[in-house]
């Protein structure tokens, strides 16, 4: 049987895990850190592509070369800002800084706003996010957890789950979609065509990679070659965070999973209210 209680921390009246994060932390990201112009956030709610968007941005700021996602831990390359070590990773790390949060929009590092800073959105099916999360906290000892899948998806649908829940963190961050600063990645079109989108992300960025680059870019972020690469694929991690016994970080990479396990009943709930959260949101999933 899992142990599953695991300890929350509320701050702002958003839940995050405690340990991973503290009050100070998320204090410092949301009131203190300074953005700097050449800034890149790489911005999700969990489970939609985190990692991925961590080990395509590496690749584009390095030109295609894959030494860097090969000798250095992902979460070095991108740090989490509102993590417990976030400053000390991100405050003297030189410029162009690549910054991941899972931070909604509202409490999203206020000095944003004044820079020319980048930032990233990747959406994601959220019923595949459910399935994804449901595994994941299976094995992240940080995470609170259900056993039973009907369980975790009530629990995913509540005001309880961590990030203030899919459906705000979505809504909010959509207030950005028109500032030029701002671009929407989707899950599902990336894993149909990966290279049109590394073109569209080198675009909004700025970066101006050839052929041979962009090429490099797609083979070292496949789903199997992260999955395979140890600085990229959380084996370093210690058991006592991530314990394997119950699964491993990559697991699938695919959409549609969640056909594998809702019932029709649970559909029907999770489209219920789906459509009265979003009804104001015009914005679909493949």
């Amino acid at each position: 049987m899992l142990e599953c209680e695991r300890h929350y921390m509320d701050f702002e009246d958003v839940r995050v895990p405690q340990g991973v994060h503290t009050k100070e932390s998320l204090n410092w990201a949301w009131k203190e850190f300074e953005t700097r112009d050449d800034d890149v956030f790489n911005i999700t709610y969990p489970k939609s592509g985190t990692t991925w968007l961590q080990e395509i941005l590496s690749l584009i700021y390095s030109n295609g070369d894959p030494t860097p996602v090969k000798t250095a831990f992902s979460w070095d390359r991108a740090p989490w800002i509102e993590q417990h070590g976030g400053r000390v990773h991100l405050e003297n790390k030189p410029s162009p800084r690549l910054i991941t949060t899972h931070l909604p929009f509202h409490l999203f590092p206020q000095s944003f706003s004044k820079t020319k800073a980048k930032a990233i959105y990747t959406i994601r099916n959220p019923k595949d996010i459910c399935v994804s999360l449901y595994y994941f906290s299976k094995i992240a000892q940080f995470m609170e957890c259900r056993e039973d899948f009907q369980d975790f998806v009530s629990y995913f649908l509540s005001k309880d789950v961590i990030f203030g829940g899919w459906f705000e963190h979505m809504k909010g961050w959509l207030t950005m979609k028109d500032s030029p600063n701002f671009l929407i990645l989707s899950y599902e079109d990336m894993l149909k065509d990966l290279r049109r989108n590394v073109v569209k992300i080198c675009k909004f960025l700025g970066k101006e990679l050839d052929d041979a680059a962009i090429d490099s870019v797609v083979q070292h972020s496949s789903f199997q070659a992260m999955k395979s690469n140890p600085m990229s694929n959380y084996s370093a991690v210690p058991n006592d965070i991530f314990n394997t016994e119950h699964g491993t970080f990559h697991r699938k990479g695919i959409a549609g999973d969640h056909k594998n396990h809702f019932t029709p009943a649970q559909e029907e709930e999770f489209e219920r209210i789906y459509k009265d959260c979003m009804k104001d949101i015009n914005i679909s999933f493949t």
